[in-house]
């Protein structure tokens, strides 16, 4: 035993030689695509003496893996290498993209997850999210995610391709340009529906009360998007149109309020419909311009411990009536929104039950410019209410057609103005 412990420390020695210029977990990767750790340590044969059995190889590995007690206890690693060593050595169609098998193994180890909205990023598809929410990008203008296994438009952007040419929020996609779409990424779905400006993207959906599969042309377009846009209403009513919690959506919303204070409007409209969501900081900034200073605008959920995220209390509209505008796409930070302004202030929300993703992601970078995006947590209103698949029900329901769609009327916005007219004269 004497000569294990020795020669093991001599081992950890060579070990460390080698990471003078890399990480120790870089060697081993490097290494383990010729061999596994059990191959290695029997590489150097410690004198002759068998060190394979789980104690001695559970020892080796604690150190080389930061303190985990054991290669076996969570799951067995070496039929990964296994299945590598059987690439490397006898796969011959094609030459091998080590970086590609890397990342397809992440990619596996996500998708084996089930939640739809942990995702692993190649750098390639890391530069597309941040595109998107930079507010530029070139495509069709819409939101996806995924309902029922199914990949579902949560919305639709203004005056985008996809609005103009009829997609609405809640449409099913079964095929792009042929392909049939299962089993797929958000990441997947959305490089096959992007392309160049001016090409056609063709799109078989499926709609709610509609009997037959309707296919879709869509020519794809640069998408530049304002996401804040206001006018004023009969009776000093301001209406507020946020069509997604971007990058920019805080400097448009705080660049526009003077203008709107200057009306001095006697009801605020804010319409969310269709937003799909965005930064939460975006989010925080904006609702706490209709809260008091110490209003919860909401709770992250971590199953074993809570935080309270709280208004900053600029509180800008003091106690103007609001109501708030949501829908089938209204999703992520837009139901946060809308949940705060009911919760706390008691506004009305008119329209349709929202999309219900209340997952709180976090993203994390990795060192060569990929990252993952996971989920974290979970959203509850500030009363409690856990959004995720729930959605948040409105006070006032009101349907919008594809009939209404087509004729130009919007009896959700009609409803919300002769709201807030009926409460000016009260």
């Amino acid at each position: 035993m004497k000569s294990f412990k020795r020669n093991f420390f001599t081992f950890l020695l060579i070990i460390t030689s080698f990471s003078a210029g890399f990480a120790v977990s870089d060697f081993v990767k490097n290494f383990s695509a010729k061999s596994n750790i059990r191959g290695l340590i029997n590489f150097y044969n410690f004198n002759g003496e068998n060190v394979s059995d789980d104690s001695s190889l559970n020892s080796i590995w604690s150190v080389l893996n930061n303190g985990k007690s054991s290669i076996d206890d969570r799951a067995d690693f070496s039929v990964f290498w296994d299945a590598w060593n059987m690439i490397e050595n006898k796969y011959t169609t094609e030459p091998l993209d080590y970086q590609n098998m890397v990342y397809g193994a992440v990619s596996g180890m996500v998708d084996s997850l089930e939640d739809p909205y942990t995702i692993f990023f190649t750098p390639q598809d890391l530069t597309i999210f941040e595109q998107d929410l930079k507010g530029s990008f070139s495509g069709i203008g819409a939101e996806i995610g995924f309902r029922d296994k199914l990949l579902t438009i949560i919305a639709p952007l203004k005056d985008s391709p996809a609005e103009k040419a009829g997609i609405i929020a809640g449409d099913k996609i079964l095929k792009v340009d042929d392909r049939e779409i299962i089993s797929v990424s958000i990441d997947e779905a959305v490089s096959l529906i992007r392309g160049e400006q001016g090409t056609v993207v063709k799109l078989l959906i499926s709609r709610e009360n509609v009997d037959k599969l309707m296919e879709i042309n869509v020519t794809r377009d640069i998408i530049k998007i304002n996401t804040v846009e206001w006018e004023g209403k009969i009776d000093n009513i301001v209406y507020i149109k946020i069509s997604q919690f971007s990058e920019k959506t805080s400097n448009e919303f705080d660049n526009q309020i003077d203008d709107i204070l200057l009306m001095e409007p006697s009801g605020i409209i804010v319409d969310l419909r269709n937003n799909p969501g965005g930064y939460v900081s975006t989010l925080e900034n904006i609702a706490s311009k209709f809260l008091k200073k110490g209003d919860v605008i909401f709770v992250e959920d971590f199953g074993k411990k809570q935080k309270s995220h709280l208004s900053n209390g600029s509180r800008k509209f003091g106690d103007i009536p609001i109501v708030v505008l949501i829908n089938e796409g209204s999703a992520s930070a837009s139901e946060i929104f809308a949940g705060a302004l009911r919760d706390n202030n008691g506004s009305t929300l008119i329209g349709k039950q929202t999309f219900g993703k209340g997952l709180v992601q976090e993203m994390q970078n990795l060192k060569d410019g990929s990252a993952l995006k996971i989920t974290v947590a979970r959203w509850l209103t500030p009363n409690g209410h856990d959004i995720n698949k729930n959605g948040i029900d409105p006070d006032i329901e009101i349907e919008f057609t594809q009939e209404d769609y087509e004729n130009e009327k919007d009896p959700q916005l009609d409803r919300a103005i002769e709201f807030l007219s009926e409460q000016k004269k009260n």
